[in-house]
């Protein structure tokens, strides 16, 4: 757990260092020239510096053990803090939108220099970097915040191609070319915004893993030769973990020791599939069926 948190640390301020480089150098650049497109990108990158640094602080969470006030751990705030980031991008691809609107009809004023060039080239270096950087150590630590982060920077480095191609316009005399690709940016954004927001929502309302997930699981449990079935399965995320509750039929014979044993063996068995995180297992006697016979309406006395 220890290497996980350094490991997610390391990611994470790159993300900040890089994306405020990225900032500096365009931003520096768009003002410069009045270039929409160098501007809108480099506003892009400040709402990726600000979600960086909101998964520096708040994705760690995910790392702090279960206490009094957070009893099944702190999955939710990792979801959460990524989240924030599409909720930004959705905003942020907004109000580019509209700028490159009101640009188009009203004039474009920007004026074109190599530097443009030179500057966005660093920028999709830059990207690039961190793209490969942060996607290769998610590899290992499956974060949805850091898969938020890597997939941010890819599509920066779509947008500063946009931006690049809107700039080039500019060189041979088509200066309308850079609001254009500030638009195509602005709905790169929002289209990426969107999906980010939507997978990590499906995290957050506790719903259920895809059908392949819970098979895997109840096959798992299948496999254990004590179990004679399974049903009242439940599988569902808390946070970007799942949660998984079932019972298990096994045979009325078996003493309490051994019991335990196979309630033991089969939580271990499916916290070994991930990314599961904790498991509830309640064991029936074979044969009985009460859970197809009993009443749902009524409640038997203590």
């Amino acid at each position: 757990m220890a290497d996980s948190r350094v490991a997610f640390l390391k990611v994470s301020w790159a993300n900040v260092l890089l994306n405020a480089l990225k900032i500096g150098v365009e931003g520096a650049l768009g003002i410069l020239t009045g270039s929409l497109a160098l501007t809108a990108d480099a506003a892009h990158s400040v709402a990726d510096l600000l979600a960086s640094g909101v998964v520096l602080i708040w994705g760690q969470s995910v790392y702090e053990d279960a206490d009094q006030s957070h009893p099944h751990g702190h999955n939710r705030f990792e979801p959460l803090s990524a989240l924030f980031v599409g909720g930004m991008l959705v905003l942020l691809g907004l109000k580019l939108l509209y700028d490159a609107g009101h640009s188009i009809l009203t004039g474009v004023t920007a004026e074109y220099s190599i530097w443009l060039i030179i500057g966005l080239l660093f920028a999709l270096g830059d990207m690039y970097v961190c793209y490969w950087y942060t996607q290769y150590k998610n590899q290992e630590l499956q974060l949805p915040s850091l898969r938020a982060l890597a997939a941010d920077s890819l599509n920066d480095l779509y947008t500063t191609g946009a931006a690049l191609v809107g700039v080039l316009g500019m060189a041979v005399g088509y200066p309308v070319f850079d609001p254009i690709a500030g638009g195509i940016v602005s709905l790169l954004v929002i289209h990426q915004g969107v999906d980010i927001s939507r997978e990590n929502i499906q995290y957050l309302a506790d719903s259920a893993p895809p059908e392949s997930e819970q098979e895997e699981i109840k096959e798992r449990i299948r496999e254990h030769s004590a179990v004679h079935g399974i049903h009242d399965f439940v599988a569902y995320y808390s946070g970007h973990m799942i949660e998984v509750e079932f019972h298990a039929e096994v045979d009325q014979e078996l003493s309490v020791v051994e019991a335990h044993d196979v309630e033991s063996e089969l939580r271990r068995r499916v916290r070994e599939i991930e990314p599961v995180a904790d498991v509830h297992v309640h064991l029936d006697p074979a044969g009985l069926g009460e859970w197809k016979d009993a009443d749902e309406s009524t409640t038997s006395p203590a």
